[in-house]
C-alpha cells in the first residue's frame, strides 16, 4: 500500500453506500442521484437527492443507479463515486485512495468488473473486491478463520444473501435479488389491494420501519398515512396496524428464508452442526426489522441474532479485509 494514500472500505449497496477508514464509519449516503436528463449532469446525490424523490420537474430525473446490489446505470455511478471519494478523501490528486469495495455473491464476472472499473474511473489507485457476506463476518468478527462453520445473512435493500464461510472462504452461498425494497413493494400493493390507495416507496418503508414487523406482536401500533384514492386521484388517509404490515409482507419474507434454508440445505453436515451451536448472524439493514430473527429461528430451527454493528459492518469488514489481503485473496472473486 502507498505511502500516505488513504485505505477505505466501501460498501456500494442498492439502498445505501458506505465508507470506512480503519474500524471507522467515515460516510453513510443514500445510494440516489438526481440527474438534470437533456445534458446528463448530476446536480445532487446521497441525502440531498433522496430528499427529491418525488418532487422534481422533469428537467430532472432522480435515479438509483444500482438495482438489486449490481450496477444498472453506470454514468451515473461514476458520478456518485467521483463526488463520495472527494468528501471522504479530500484532494486526491496525488493520494489516490485504495479501495477495498463489496459486490454481491454469485454476481457475472461482467457486473464485477463493471464495479471494479467504476471505482478504480472515480478515482481511486488501486481497487479490490470482496464479497459482502465475507466482509460482514470480517466486520463482525465471527471466527472465520478457523475449520468450523459459521452461518451469516446479509439483508439489504436490493438483496439478500446467505453464506456459510469457513477458512476466511465462501462453503456454501446463495444470492436472493430481492430485500427490503421487496417488503416496501408487498406494502404498496396490500395498501393499494385493501384500500384502494396509491402511495409511494418512501411512505411504504416509513411504515415498515415504524411498525414493521416479520411476525405478530404483542403491542398493536398503528399508523396514519395519506395516499391517493386510485378511483378519484384525490387524497385520503387509512390507518395500517403492525398486524397489517406482518401479513403484508408475510410473502417476501418467506421468500428470504426459504434462501437461507436452501443454503443450510447444501452444507457439509460437520458445518451445520457448528452453526446449529453458533447461530446465524444477521446483518444489514433488513435485520433491524423488529422480529426477523424470531420468524428465522422458528422457520429454520436453527437460533438466529442481530449483530452488534448491522448496518455499518460490511463497509468496516472491507476496510479490514484491505489489512488482511495475504489472508484472504485466494477466496476474492476474480478481476
Amino acid at each position: 500500500m502507498a505511502l500516505f494514500s488513504k485505505e477505505l472500505g466501501l460498501d456500494l449497496g442498492t439502498m445505501f453506500t458506505r465508507a470506512a477508514e480503519g474500524g471507522e464509519l467515515v460516510l453513510e449516503e443514500p445510494t440516489i442521484a438526481a440527474i438534470v436528463v437533456d445534458e446528463q449532469k448530476m446536480v445532487a446525490w446521497g441525502k440531498e437527492a433522496q430528499d427529491m424523490l418525488g418532487r422534481v420537474p422533469e428537467s430532472l430525473e432522480v435515479t438509483r443507479p444500482l438495482v438489486n446490489g449490481v450496477i444498472a446505470d453506470y454514468e451515473v455511478t461514476e458520478y456518485m463515486l467521483q463526488a463520495l471519494l472527494r468528501r471522504v478523501g479530500g484532494p486526491m490528486r496525488f493520494f489516490r485512495p485504495t479501495v477495498m469495495v463489496t459486490v454481491p455473491c454469485g454476481v457475472t464476472s461482467v457486473e464485477s468488473r463493471a464495479v471494479h472499473e467504476a471505482v478504480l474511473q472515480a478515482g481511486s489507485r488501486v481497487v479490490y473486491l470482496v464479497q459482502q457476506p465475507l466482509a460482514a463476518a470480517l466486520g463482525v468478527d465471527l471466527p472465520i478463520g478457523t475449520p468450523s462453520g459459521n452461518m451469516l445473512v446479509c439483508l439489504g435493500g436490493g438483496a439478500t444473501q446467505a453464506a456459510v464461510l469457513a477458512m476466511y472462504g465462501i462453503v456454501a452461498a446463495e444470492t436472493l435479488r430481492a430485500g427490503g425494497m421487496s417488503l416496501d413493494e408487498a406494502i404498496v400493493g396490500y395498501i393499494r389491494k385493501k384500500y384502494g390507495l396509491i402511495i409511494g416507496q418512501l411512505t411504504a418503508e416509513q411504515v415498515k420501519l415504524t411498525i414493521g414487523a416479520a411476525v405478530p406482536q404483542d403491542e398493536e401500533k398503528s399508523y396514519e398515512l395519506q395516499g391517493q384514492d386510485q378511483v378519484s386521484g384525490l387524497p385520503r388517509p387509512a390507518t395500517l396496524t403492525t398486524g397489517e404490515v406482518v401479513e403484508a409482507m408475510r410473502e417476501p419474507l418467506m421468500d428470504i428464508v426459504d434462501t437461507v434454508r436452501r443454503v443450510l440445505e447444501k452444507t457439509p453436515p460437520e458445518l451445520v452442526s457448528d452453526i446449529i451451536d453458533r447461530g446465524i448472524a444477521l446483518t444489514g439493514g433488513g435485520a433491524l426489522l423488529k422480529g426477523i430473527d424470531k420468524l428465522m429461528t422458528k422457520e429454520l430451527g436453527v437460533p438466529a441474532y442481530l449483530v452488534d454493528n448491522p448496518t455499518s459492518c460490511v463497509a468496516q469488514g472491507a476496510a479490514r479485509a484491505l489489512t488482511m489481503y495475504p489472508l484472504i485473496r485466494r477466496n476474492l472473486p476474480p478481476i
